[in-house]
């Protein structure tokens, strides 16, 4: 499965979760989102545990990457240069997103965002089944490569294959990306930057 420039989509694997981390740290650079996940070595190592055990224990959560066969990591490993994370199970069967937040983490602040980003789901999709795009992250230097449309085009085919709706919460800068695989944007007025992006 071969994405333009010579970028291949695979499966994450259990030893990817360090570099997955790292991407998501070149990928999310808006102050108001470091605020609640700092750059610390304690927080870092919360999130790849995060989602290691997510890898671990939560079947109906599928990780997928886009490597860079002609780069290599410190490993000798093709890099990888983006990821996405879909859940395909509703809120009410997935149980809590995160785990208890590490202990440089802002956890008011943290428990406040993410909750409202649960009860805004749950305002544009209700009981209607769908797959959810946690997370998509491409490294700055892979951007404007077919990396992330190789990976939202995975969960819309996986989607379809299924017969079930897609959703995901996008950065306003983002939503054209998702628009050209048929998301709309159902975010009510004066919303703030996050767009409400639903593929029915």
């Amino acid at each position: 499965m071969a994405t333009p420039n010579t970028l291949r989509l695979e499966k994450v694997t259990l030893d990817d979760f360090p570099a997955i981390t790292a991407v998501w740290y070149a990928a999310f650079t808006d102050p108001g989102l470091r605020v609640l996940f700092p750059d610390t070595p304690g927080v870092r190592k919360w999130l790849t545990e995060a989602n290691r055990n997510d890898f671990l224990n939560k079947p109906f959560q599928h990780y997928v990457k886009i490597v860079d066969p002609e780069s290599t990591d410190a490993e000798g490993r093709a890099r990888i240069v983006a990821y996405a994370k879909w859940d395909t199970a509703m809120i009410s069967e997935r149980g809590a997103r995160y785990p208890a937040w590490a202990d440089d983490m802002p956890a008011e602040a943290c428990n406040t965002f993410f909750q409202r980003e649960d009860n805004e789901r749950r305002r544009v999709m209700g009981d209607t089944k769908h797959y959810y795009l946690d997370t998509l992250a491409t490294d700055p230097d892979y951007q404007r490569r077919g990396a992330g449309s190789a990976l939202v085009k995975w969960g819309c085919d996986l989607a379809d294959e299924h017969g079930v709706a897609a959703y995901v919460d996008a950065s306003k800068a983002g939503a054209p990306l998702y628009q050209r695989y048929g998301f709309v944007d159902e975010s009510e007025p004066g919303s703030g930057d996050v767009a409400s992006m639903v593929r029915r």
